[in-house]
């Protein structure tokens, strides 16, 4: 069994015995937050791995965004003065991580050929001192900051990319450990005496490491070329975490209930129906931005050494989605949404390396479209079982699919790289350059946590793995007259959080959060219905903001 499934399964056992203990003696009303705690963890984050380059300020790129899963164990030691809200401590956590990423970089000019740089953190562990304030009925919500130090393990390389079939292929890499600093803030709700259910994020920067580029080369005008030794460089590392954590105080009976006065803090929850069902639906607005990027190997053996990159980046979109959660008297629950959008905005980058059919011969070139309004549609359905409950809260695992259609239109182009390139030089306009059509599907495997912070005042989120992601596109190049088919399999991440405010005990209005990032890791494509055997990477995020409003049926 791996680590990840190792820490998944405790929690389980853990929270499914203070399930089955209700009977349990009930404790005071007043909460203590004193205590020393361990627990776990899971969530997603989002790395950015920054390169240097040694030949000049780059045209573009050097930007290596790495999005993955998390998963991890925390342990910490609180302290509440008497009578006080004031809450100070110190917490440790390590997580497992699942990032991946690539992108351009050392691309000074468009004469040099530039590399294909690639991060992948897989370890990740902080130190911090925590200063909370508890509030809310019987000082049972936590809000918290918390800074310290931070670790990260990644493992980096940069490779050149295609050389003509004259110049050798060339790879440098690294696997750097780490240190830097972290500031995060959260929010920590009991659930019970032993309990306690936590949101955070932090913000972590790791400074610093030594790098080398690869050796490469460039061509002149005349198209000689030219060997580019290589040369000193270095990778700034930051990342930014949300997780999800469910803690256990030490020492505190695992079955113990809050006492009949804390039971009865006025929250404004709606009754369950008679029969002890809950249905809650409503709509959404989601505002967000987005990204698909795919890179086309040289050689089937060296995937890292590439031919060309397509980069769709900056894609806003406005959608409209139904969603509805049902829970059963039996704890299993049954969630879901629908939405349809538009994507309003963005570019793309399409960059070429070794472009020999040309003269002179061109080592880099890229173009810049525009995109133009299209499609955006997607849905998910999961059930799951709840195994923590109580009047203020639920935590429950769940499994799920979801599927997400997008469309993406660049039209116009100019070039940005290499002037005689001979590709989009002159640039050209109001024709329609590259339409790319996707659909990924994705098994879920995650975590569903609601509770009460304060009468009217409900905090969701939800964290799920994507252990199993099907990926297929279709590319159509207009001014080719070429079609490509494009498939592949991967993983990905999928996190949700949202705040209600619970007007009448019924309808509420909430604002949130949601971030995608799904990548393929095998991928092939076929030119015209010709298969091209090479293996393909196809990489996609989305993210923003989210708006509702909802009604609960008793």
């Amino acid at each position: 069994m791996s680590v990840a499934k190792f820490l998944r399964a405790g929690v389980v056992a853990l929270a499914a015995a203070f399930a089955s203990g209700a009977q349990a003696q009930p404790v005071p009303y007043a909460f203590d937050w004193t205590g020393f705690y361990v627990g776990a963890h899971t969530g997603g984050a989002l790395g950015a791995s920054n390169f240097s380059d040694p030949y000049g300020a780059s045209l573009y790129g050097d930007k290596v965004r790495t999005p993955g899963y998390l998963v991890g164990a925390q342990a910490g030691y609180n302290w509440q003065a008497p009578g006080s809200n004031w809450v100070v401590g110190i917490e440790g956590d390590a997580s497992f991580l699942t990032g991946e990423g690539t992108d351009t970089c050392y691309a000074a000019t468009g004469t040099l050929t530039s590399s294909n740089c690639r991060a992948r953190p897989d370890f990740g562990a902080t130190l911090t001192a925590r200063l909370g304030y508890a509030t809310g009925p019987a000082g049972r919500t936590l809000f918290y900051g918390k800074g310290g130090a931070a670790v990260l393990h990644n493992r980096l390389d940069a490779t050149t990319n295609f050389g003509f079939g004259v110049f050798p292929i060339t790879t440098v890499r690294s696997s750097p450990t780490t240190w830097g600093w972290t500031l995060g803030a959260g929010v920590e709700q009991a659930l019970s005496p032993a309990w306690s259910l936590k949101l955070e994020y932090d913000y972590l920067d790791f400074g610093k490491a030594s790098f080398r580029s690869p050796a490469s080369f460039s061509t002149s005008t005349a198209g000689f070329f030219v060997t580019v030794p290589s040369a000193p460089a270095s990778v700034r590392q930051t990342a930014q975490e949300v997780k999800i954590g469910l803690n256990y105080r030490i020492g505190t009976d695992p079955w113990a209930q809050f006492g009949a006065a804390a039971r009865a803090m006025p929250l404004k929850a709606p009754p369950k129906m008679a029969s002890g069902w809950e249905v809650e639906t409503g709509a959404r607005y989601w505002y967000s931005s987005g990204r698909f990027q795919k890179d086309l190997p040289n050689t089937p053996s060296l995937a890292t050494t590439l031919i060309s990159r397509l980069t769709y980046d900056d894609v806003t979109a406005h959608a409209g989605e139904l969603f509805a959660r049902v829970d059963s008297p039996w704890q299993i629950f049954l969630k879901g949404f629908a939405g349809l959008g538009r994507s309003t905005g963005g570019h793309m980058n399409d960059e070429d390396w070794g472009l020999v059919t040309l003269a002179p011969f061109t080592a880099y070139s890229n173009t810049l479209s525009s995109l133009t309004n299209t499609n955006l549609n997607y849905a998910t359905i999961d059930g799951g079982f709840n195994f923590l409950h109580g009047p203020a809260y639920k935590v429950g695992a769940f499994v799920g699919y979801s599927h997400v259609h997008e469309q993406y239109s660049a039209d116009n182009c100019h070039q940005i790289a290499s002037p005689t390139a001979g590709i989009c030089t002159p640039a050209i306009s109001g024709v329609a350059v590259i339409t790319e059509t996707d659909n990924w599907d994705s098994l879920r495997l995650g975590l569903s946590a609601e509770t009460w912070l304060a009468p009217q005042w409900k905090l969701s989120a939800d964290a799920a793995y994507l252990p199993y992601v099907k990926y297929s596109g279709v590319d159509n190049h207009w001014l080719r007259a070429l079609v490509i088919d494009e498939s592949g399999h991967g993983q990905g991440v999928q996190l949700e959080a949202m705040l209600s405010y619970y007007i009448t005990p019924q309808f509420s209005l909430g604002i949130g959060g949601r971030y995608w990032a799904m990548w393929t890791t095998t991928g092939s494509d076929a030119f015209n219905g010709v298969p091209i055997p090479r293996s393909d990477t196809y990489r996609y995020e989305r993210y923003g903001v989210l708006v509702q409003a909802a009604y609960k049926f008793d």
